[in-house]
């Protein structure tokens, strides 16, 4: 029987520490992503051991469940719902998780102490040795930079559903256009599609603010200067500004300083006076410095991201590719890859599609030809070849967490000849690029098959379809033929003893 929503996150709530261990809650397409005050109280075992979990990564203070598309929303809902209900009934987020090292009480549930359930001095010692040294490998994980990736990560990746849905509905007009059907259908088409891209630098500054400390109605309010028609009328270093200049960088760097303007205020301000000038001086201060400096500054960093992807892709297509398409799958892993967000944001404002998605899309094909060498090679492993069977069809739509996660991770080996099919995919691409074939995606989010819908280039979008899929049957063939050749299966168990 299929395990409910609920029973997931009720499940899962105890293993992070309870709800007041439990700082912020949020979803991207497959992952349940919670920060944590105290990571150290958080079993990750024991969360990839909870029935419907496929994978855990563990980043500072965040955590990442892997759920998988589509049941994540659902069990983000019923863990926030248990989150509220536990504040409403105790007027507080909840009641903390004991400490590290503490015993646990009898009859409390497997997993809900950081002993694993075992009592008695010595296990109380050794779940405080073994929390101390977590918390130490957290610290030292914890670097400013990766704690930076992460958060622009937190700003964008609300954001996905409606660029997939605006991205869908901009192919499916630009299809209607080129067949000559609907003619009345297709301006009201581009019009939904088009408005959210249009204020998206709006709902990035909200984000910025609010995942940065802020109040978010004025990140938004002074991101909102990058849009307005009316900038057009400013002149920044002896030239016009133009509406949306520097996109959505520069819209993150306006609501980042309005942040900590505000910030600044709250501690200097009288109380009395707080809900006048505290909003004031924000708004004010950081709307001037986004129109004299940072659309300017962010204008100039996004046509350089442009610059540069055409010129990786026109000069070294086969290397960047090859390079691009190898690397993706760790950083799946390590779940830096939506970091990568903005820059595919940008992309899309600038040339109306992203070159890189399709490049990194190759990972999965690599990932999916992995697999099937393996199902291929252990034709007696029947759970392995259940697990495969029921994460290929994922796999093949691009989400890649449950093959990462139940196949390739753990095995090791097919880990790696993976990353050398994506890499193989990857420079199949990029060496049409390199021929002036240009291959891009309308929008972010999906992969593998499912991207199908979104792909364009330079000389149309049936040129880039072709292209894109002999990139996928490349990452396939290479996947397979690599796993198929260095992978034997694990070794039989050794006999101990009589």
């Amino acid at each position: 029987m299929q395990r409910s929503p609920y029973d997931t996150a009720s499940a899962l709530l105890p293993l992070v520490g309870g709800p007041a261990n439990v700082t912020s809650v949020a979803h991207c397409m497959t992952r349940l992503r919670m920060g944590l005050a105290d990571r150290s109280r958080a079993d990750a075992e024991a969360v990839r051991a909870v029935p419907g979990v496929l994978g855990v990564v563990a980043d500072g203070d965040t955590l990442q469940v892997v759920i998988g598309p589509g049941a994540v929303v659902t069990v983000t809902a019923a863990f926030e719902a248990l989150l509220g209900a536990a504040e409403a009934t105790d007027g507080t987020p909840g009641t903390a998780a004991p400490p590290p090292g503490s015993p646990v009480p009898d009859g409390a549930p497997a997993g809900a102490g950081s002993s694993g359930g075992l009592r008695g001095l010595d296990a109380s010692a050794l779940a405080a040795r073994g929390a101390e040294l977590r918390a130490d490998r957290a610290r030292r994980n914890a670097t400013p930079f990766k704690t930076a990736l992460r958060r622009v990560a937190d700003v964008f990746v609300p954001l996905i559903p409606a660029l997939i849905g605006c991205g869908m509905l901009a192919g499916l007009g630009g299809l209607l256009v080129n067949a000559g059907w609907l003619p009345g259908l297709t301006p009201a088409l581009a019009a939904v599609a088009s408005g959210f891209m249009a204020l998206i630098s709006v709902f990035v500054g909200y984000n910025t603010a609010k995942v940065f400390g802020g109040t978010p109605v004025l990140g938004g309010a002074v991101a909102a200067v990058v849009v307005y028609p009316g900038v057009a009328k400013v002149t920044a270093f002896g030239v016009a500004l133009s509406p949306g200049q520097g996109g959505v960088l520069g819209a993150l760097a306006a609501a980042l300083l309005a942040t900590y303007v505000e910030k600044w205020c709250r501690g200097r301000v009288p109380a009395t006076l707080d809900v006048l000038l505290t909003p004031t001086v924000t708004v004010l201060t950081a709307g001037l410095a986004t129109l004299y400096g940072l659309m300017y500054a962010a204008g100039v960093v996004s046509s350089a991201i442009g610059t540069a992807a055409n010129w990786l892709l026109t000069t070294t297509g086969p290397l960047a590719g090859l390079i691009l398409g190898g690397l993706f799958l760790p950083l799946v892993m390590l779940g830096l890859h939506q970091a990568l967000i903005p820059i595919h944001t940008t992309l899309i404002q600038q040339q109306g599609y992203t070159v890189l998605l399709p490049l990194l899309a190759m990972a999965g094909a690599g990932q999916v030809g992995a697999a099937l060498a393996v199902y291929a090679r252990l034709r007696h492993d029947t759970s392995l070849r259940t697990t495969i069977r029921s994460a290929l069809p994922a796999g093949l739509l691009g989400v890649g967490e449950p093959l990462i996660y139940g196949v390739s991770l753990p095995l090791g080996r097919p880990f790696l000849t993976a990353c050398a099919g994506g890499a193989a995919g990857g420079a199949f691409v990029g060496f049409f690029a390199l021929l002036g074939d240009r291959v891009g995606a309308t929008a972010i989010g999906p992969s593998g098959w499912a991207l199908f819908p979104l792909v364009t280039g330079n000389r149309g979008p049936a040129l880039a379809a072709a292209v894109y899929a002999g990139g996928l049957l490349t990452g396939y063939a290479v996947g397979f033929l690599a796993t198929y050749v260095t992978f034997k299966g694990a070794p039989p168990p050794r006999r101990t003893g009589g």
